[in-house]
């Protein structure tokens, strides 16, 4: 049995930045995760920040926080968005290295003094009843071994009971490659908690050498790329990588209309929400059918 202050559960970007707070702030902190060499993986689209998201990396840096700082050194592309507008709609988004951003945000956790690291799936919350309420001050792992705390914080992402999509094909993962934790969801609704499903979206992956950049829109990064963190001084790389920008044409649709019966999003599989903002390729063309073409972003990882 090990005691903690505050155990963290998961090590995305949320586990990543709670498990170094409660650790700064004098904790005794331990993170918990399926897999170390995971710890910070960018899952989805390997960028930071963009019009939803900028202002909250900027919120977590002035908090004290880590994201900010990792982009700073991984990031291959800095813009400012809607430059063109006033200041109240402008945001910073950052292209990212997925490696760089993965050893780095590792080597801040391995480097807090406070903090350890743990593999294990957990499985269940210890509670006990105090002052006529019931508390969490520990969970379980899979593993059968108990880690006792003062408090306990979730930052799960995908992986209770996750359900990954490829076109017709369903399997359990918490992202692709990687086991989902299936008794955790169980445990919690056991205790009275309402469990709902999300749903995100991942983009595929082409290997760049089979496109020919030569018809598409090349975008390049700022000429003076701005740190996102208000603690850099400078971002790391010196030749930022360009992303390419080209459309869907009314042949595309056709083909997205025709095998509109293959997308689990419009088949009934998928019952979770996506986010307001991320709308899918057939999304796109099914809600705006008025719309002619719809941009494609061709960004490197």
């Amino acid at each position: 049995m090990a005691a903690f202050d505050i155990v963290v559960v998961g090590g995305g970007h949320a586990g990543c930045e709670a498990a170094l707070a409660a650790a700064r702030m004098g904790c005794r902190t331990l993170l918990v995760t399926m897999r170390r060499d995971s710890i910070g993986v960018m899952s989805c689209n390997p960028a930071i920040g963009g019009i939803a998201k900028g202002h909250l990396v900027k919120e977590i840096d002035a908090l004290g926080g880590e994201m900010a700082r990792v982009t700073d050194q991984a990031g291959i592309q800095f813009r400012i968005l809607n430059r063109s507008k006033g200041p109240a709609v402008r945001s910073s988004r950052a292209q990212c290295d997925r490696e760089i951003y993965r050893r780095t945000m590792q080597a801040a956790l391995l480097a807090e003094p406070n903090l350890t690291l743990q593999e294990d799936t957990i499985t269940r919350l210890i509670v006990v009843e105090r002052g006529g309420e019931r508390v969490a001050c520990g969970v379980v792992g899979a593993s059968g071994a108990e880690y006792h705390a003062r408090a306990v914080i979730l930052t799960t992402g995908t992986f209770m009971k996750g359900l990954c999509h490829v076109g017709d094909q369903r399997f359990a993962a918490g992202r692709i490659g990687e086991a989902p934790s299936l008794t955790l969801s169980d445990h919690l609704r056991e205790l009275g908690f309402e469990i709902r499903r999300l749903k995100t979206g991942t983009p595929p992956r082409f290997d760049g050498r089979t496109i020919d950049y030569g018809n598409l829109e090349r975008q390049d990064g700022d000429p003076d790329p701005r740190p996102f963190s208000f603690r850099s001084r400078r971002v790391a790389i010196e030749a930022q990588r360009p992303c390419h920008i080209t459309f869907t044409n009314e042949a595309t649709h056709e083909i997205i209309r025709r095998n509109i019966d293959k997308s689990p999003l419009y088949a009934g599989i998928i019952e979770g929400i996506g986010p307001r903002y991320c709308p899918s390729i057939e999304d796109k063309v099914f809600k705006f059918p008025d719309k002619t073409r719809h941009q494609v972003f061709l960004e490197p990882e």
